[in-house]
């Protein structure tokens, strides 16, 4: 399923205790990990004269890949080392499209020490930019390991939603893992008038038919139809609803797209795809659909590029919704 899995590292402590579940998958697939790591030396060091500054960054960043591949040659993983000059978010991005990379396996958070409830981190960026499926990863100590038993792909019933099912069902079949298909009711914006409770039907009645159709989806993936499990949940917040579903239920790995039914662009923060990278205590696999990635490469195009930025100088109340 995957042949190329591209692991962005800056020697982090959180990077490192991730790379074993990278080379863990690598193992599993018979894939190539490529280790990047990015100096990120801009133009206004090397301009400056501070040229020494620049080469002592380099230097550190080809010992960061050399020390990575130096594990994976140890657990007999192929390895393919690059060291970029550009912003880590950008390496990230071209290299992917570049190597042709079907995976990119990353953690939530590095070497800056900034808590995942910060908005514009590196691994969102590379999220919203991303032509290949990213899968962040929780640096914490008690990580869990590959293969995953339990996966969890949440369904609005969206295009992207599917493709992120499909995938996810893939992996389970591959490993024989329980899959789940989860939707979610968001009741918040509803009214108070007395149509709730037939708005409320309504939205149960369609959830029920986005997890159906995700559990034939699964089912055409090759996962048997005795570890297929699907419901629906009410509730004001879904990210915390899944949130919830992933604690009781032992799942170790969310599968979710990065687009919605909502049509919420990606570069407005706040979604729930963006809240869950920031808070879930799993890894979560995030994909986009090829249509919306499509669409996203022309808003590429016409300098929409720029709205990330902005949404990062004026949005971290969102979150705490």
């Amino acid at each position: 399923m995957f042949e190329d899995v591209l692991f962005p590292t800056d020697g982090s402590d959180g990077a490192s205790r991730v790379l074993d579940h990278v080379l863990d998958l690598a193992t599993e697939h018979g894939a190539t990990v490529h280790l990047l790591s990015a100096a990120g030396v801009d133009d206004e060091t090397l301009t400056s004269g501070r040229t020494e500054v620049a080469a002592e960054i380099e230097s550190r960043a080809h010992s960061v890949v050399s020390a990575a591949a130096a594990r994976a040659d140890a657990r007999g993983v192929e390895t393919v080392t690059s060291v970029a000059s550009s912003a880590p978010s950008d390496a990230v991005v071209d290299y992917t499209e570049e190597a042709g990379i079907d995976l990119i396996a990353m953690p939530t958070h590095g070497r800056t020490g900034l808590e995942r409830i910060l908005l514009g981190s590196t691994t969102e960026r590379v999220v919203r930019r991303s032509p290949a499926p990213v899968l962040a990863l929780p640096p914490t100590d008690d990580s869990r390991e590959y293969p995953y038993r339990r996966l969890l792909a949440p369904t609005d019933g969206s295009r992207c939603a599917e493709t992120a099912v499909e995938l996810g069902a893939g992996l389970a079949a591959a490993t024989d893992a329980r899959f789940d298909v989860l939707s979610i009711v968001d009741v918040a914006h509803l009214g108070f008038d007395t149509r709730v409770d037939l708005q409320i039907d309504q939205l149960e009645e369609n959830a029920a038919k986005f997890v159906d159709a995700g559990s034939d989806l699964a089912a055409a993936a090759g996962v048997a139809a005795d570890r297929i499990t699907t419901g629906v949940v009410s509730g004001t917040s879904p990210y915390r609803e899944i949130n919830a579903y992933v604690e009781a239920n032992d799942i170790d790995l969310l599968v979710v797209g990065t687009h919605g039914r909502t049509g919420i662009d990606r570069y407005l923060l706040g979604s729930v795809t963006e809240k869950l990278l920031r808070t879930s205590s799993v890894p979560v696999l995030t994909v986009r659909a090829e249509e919306e990635a499509d669409r996203d490469e022309q808003a590429d195009a016409d300098g929409q590029v720029d709205a990330d930025e902005q949404a990062d100088g004026d949005g971290q109340a969102d979150a705490n919704e």
